[in-house]
């Protein structure tokens, strides 16, 4: 059983480096979709029994344009649980300003999820997060025979990824952060734990940032 990550498109707030979260939102890139088109022409053979996505409207956008290019019909299903991780009073806020002031917190958020408390800004922790993440992916997993596709964000996706496939809160980061439009795979036999990570935040298939002008 495969199965296939992706993070939604480049929004306006990430070109502003803007923390989105679990609340906040903005509109992707208009080069966003000529990614989202390549992605799903990249995955088009692959015969997959749904796809699985964040309600928020930065994934929901990036999903349908992706299901919208196969020819066969595949179902999409919102689930809350693959919402972003909350940032509690610093989502709309600019990054760099809010790593000014919670410079420690916000440098274990990137780099140790072993460390990093939200209580500051009353945001998500790292457990209630991953807890909610992995019920959906784990129930997708046992629930379909055939490949299923999951499109969410960055930091709640690459902290599950990693955690699926055995990985400890210390260890979540060490391989970076899940670009827009990546593709990650993780795959199981018997649905057992821990998955076996064997893609992780391909871009390969993606026009460059020249090719889109």
């Amino acid at each position: 059983m495969k199965l296939y990550f992706t993070r939604h498109g480049k929004t306006e707030w990430n070109k502003q480096h803007r923390f989105q979260g679990m609340h906040g939102d903005s509109p992707l890139l208009s080069s966003s979709f000529a990614q989202i088109q390549a992605l799903s022409c990249y995955l088009q053979d692959v015969p997959f029994a749904a796809v699985y996505a964040s309600p928020s409207k930065r994934a929901k956008q990036t999903a349908q344009g992706i299901v919208s290019q196969w020819e066969q019909s595949v179902p999409i299903f919102y689930d809350a649980n693959l919402k972003e991780m909350g940032y509690g009073m610093l989502e709309r806020k600019s990054i760099d300003k809010m790593q000014e002031q919670y410079q420690e917190t916000l440098t274990n958020m990137r780099h140790r999820l072993d460390l990093y408390d939200p209580s500051p800004f009353n945001g998500e922790t790292v457990s209630a997060m991953l807890e909610r993440m992995t019920k959906t992916i784990i129930h997708a997993s046992h629930y379909h025979d055939s490949p299923v596709l999951f499109v969410g964000h960055g930091a709640s996706m690459t902290a599950a990824i990693q955690f699926l496939a055995g990985k400890s809160y210390a260890e979540l980061r060490e391989m970076g952060g899940l670009k827009n439009n990546s593709l990650s795979i993780l795959e199981t036999k018997d649905q057992k734990e821990p998955y076996e990570l064997t893609l992780w935040n391909d871009v390969s298939f993606l026009p460059s940032l020249q090719e889109l002008k």
